[in-house]
């Protein structure tokens, strides 16, 4: 089963992931080390600071990687859902947020770039649009051990095929910084 966990920047996608390797039963590919280290883009995009994936070549390569003896093989990047049929996006509130790219020293721009991104529910959206099955995680107030005991519960109710008993509880939808954010 592949799963993208997905989301802005910021909003604790590999800090999730990096636990979640350390158990057993779950194959991760971090899909930004993937791209750089593989040089899987096509251009460098310096007025944004980042580079563009070509998604081709990504997808190709990490069903190369993907571990079919695993159970799960989990997707860490905000672009995972470009390739995952099954997602988890997490979200964070956009004043958290500013406070966690500001300390990776993103630049003012780019930090405003991400905070729209992320009140304009641009992931959440592209995901609904593309995957077949999509959980939605508010990270604001979590802590990392809170967020994994969300994403595992998602994930177990997945293998058991009885992601119903969780869709409730994480529907896509149901976090909205728009207000807060344009008000």
């Amino acid at each position: 089963m592949l799963i993208g966990i997905t989301g802005t920047p910021g909003t604790g996608k590999t800090s999730v992931t990096a636990q979640l390797e350390k158990k057993p039963g779950y194959q991760i590919i971090h899909l930004n080390e993937l791209i750089k280290d593989e040089k899987l883009y096509s251009e460098v995009d310096t007025e944004r600071d980042c580079v563009v994936a070509d998604m081709d070549l990504v997808e190709q390569r990490v069903m190369e990687k993907v571990n079919r003896s695993s159970p799960v093989t989990i997707l860490d990047s905000h672009l995972s859902h470009h390739i995952a049929d099954i997602v988890i996006v997490l979200r964070t509130s956009p004043d958290k947020l500013r406070e966690r790219l500001q300390k990776r020293n993103y630049s003012e721009n780019k930090v405003q770039e991400n905070l729209e991104a992320e009140a304009l529910d641009v992931i959440l959206f592209e995901s609904v649009g593309w995957c077949d099955k999509v959980f939605e995680i508010d990270t604001t107030n979590q802590t990392i051990e809170e967020t994994i005991t969300d994403v595992e519960e998602i994930l177990d109710a997945l293998l058991k095929d009885r992601d119903e008993q969780v869709t409730a509880k994480y529907k896509p939808g149901s976090v909205d910084w728009s207000e807060e954010f344009f008000a």
